[in-house]
C-alpha cells in the first residue's frame, strides 16, 4: 500500500496501516503480533484478504473478479449483504452495503476492549440508499484480529429515523479451500 499512515498506535498489540488501493479508495491492513494479516476495503467495507502468521490466504478470490470502482461490487472474499440477503426488485441482489463507499469511523459507539489489532467502519445512507430503502441507518462494522490469528467481525445497526423497520444482513464468506477431495 502506498503512502500507508498508522492509523492507531497499537504497536505492542499489531499495527494498522491506512493506505489506497488503484480506485483511490481506502484500504487498511491490519497486521497482529504474530504476523496473521487482514486487509480490509472501505470499498463495500469488506474483508479483501486474511493471512495467517505463515503467509497462507484462507479467503478465496475468484481470477475473474474484477476491482471496479463503487458503485461495482468486489467479488469473493467477506462481502457483506445489507439490508437484504437475496433479491428485491428495488434493493437488487443482496442489497446495496457491498456496493457502496464506508469510512473509518474515529469515533465508533464503545465496545469492550478487546485489546485486538481492529479498524472500525462506518456506513451511512446516502440519497440513492434512501429512495430504494427509505429509513435512516447507521452500520458501525469492526473488523478485528486476535493475537491468535482469528478474524471478528461485529456489526452494529442503528435505527436513525423515527419508524421501525425490517432488514437481513449477511457475511457472505468466501473460503479458500486447498484440497475438495
Amino acid at each position: 500500500m502506498a503512502g500507508s499512515e498508522a492509523a492507531s498506535d497499537q504497536s505492542l498489540r499489531g499495527s494498522v496501516e491506512v493506505g489506497r488501493d488503484r480506485n483511490g479508495v481506502e484500504l487498511i491492513l491490519l497486521r497482529n503480533p504474530k504476523g496473521a494479516a487482514v486487509e480490509v476495503s472501505c470499498h463495500g467495507g469488506q474483508v479483501l484478504s486474511w493471512k495467517t502468521e505463515r503467509g497462507e490466504e484462507l479467503l478465496f478470490m475468484s481470477i475473474k473478479a474484477v476491482y471496479k470502482p463503487p458503485p461495482h461490487a468486489v467479488g469473493g472474499e467477506i462481502p457483506i449483504y445489507f439490508p437484504l440477503f437475496g433479491t428485491q426488485e428495488t434493493l437488487g441482489k443482496h442489497g446495496f452495503a457491498m456496493s457502496r463507499l464506508w469510512t473509518i469511523d474515529r469515533d465508533p459507539p464503545p465496545l469492550p476492549e478487546s485489546g485486538m489489532t481492529h479498524v472500525d467502519l462506518l456506513l451511512n445512507p446516502c440519497e440513492v440508499d434512501l429512495k430504494i430503502w427509505p429509513h435512516n441507518f447507521k452500520f458501525h462494522l469492526r473488523v478485528a484480529l486476535a493475537d491468535d490469528g482469528n478474524l471478528i467481525l461485529v456489526s452494529r445497526l442503528l435505527n436513525v429515523c423515527s419508524k421501525p423497520f425490517t432488514l437481513t444482513f449477511a457475511y457472505h464468506a468466501y473460503l479458500a479451500v486447498s484440497d475438495i477431495g
